[in-house]
């Protein structure tokens, strides 16, 4: 069951407002993590306090080093099952998780953030981590 839209609209804005594309469907992941060229970096939002608190400010303090993922691109879990299921099944072998940060290069996941990696963690601690990753992937 899905939270209410009123709920979550602000944790989508977010993300949203400062680049990340929200994806709904699964064609539109689909779409997106099919491509085999690039840098395309993932978030599974979610309305629990670490991602409020650790994941979403983490990755928007990150997505300001000079290297960054080429794409932005957010699904919500809880939300559109359909797309946070095909978002996941690229994220294989990692079990689902939400929050999650997963980083694709060329169409291969490089580099991958589960909930235990972000929850406990600050947001500066998982930036840097982020940071790290972009350096050396993007």
């Amino acid at each position: 069951m899905a939270y209410p839209e009123f709920m979550v609209a602000p944790m989508r804005k977010d993300l949203t407002e400062v680049g990340f594309n929200e994806l709904k469907t699964a064609e539109e992941v689909e779409q997106l993590l099919s491509n085999k060229s690039g840098t395309t970096l993932v978030v599974v939002n979610s309305v629990c306090g670490c991602a409020a608190a650790n994941a979403r400010p983490a990755v928007k303090k990150a997505i300001q080093n000079a290297k960054k993922p080429a794409v932005l691109s957010t699904v919500f879990a809880g939300m559109e099952t359909d797309a946070v299921n095909k978002a996941r099944a690229y994220m294989l072998p990692y079990p689902p998780s939400s929050p999650a940060i997963a980083l694709f290069k060329d169409g291969q996941l490089v580099h991958m953030l589960e909930r235990h990696h972000i929850e406990g963690r600050s947001a500066d601690m998982i930036a840097a981590n982020l940071v790290e990753a972009f350096d050396q992937h993007c």
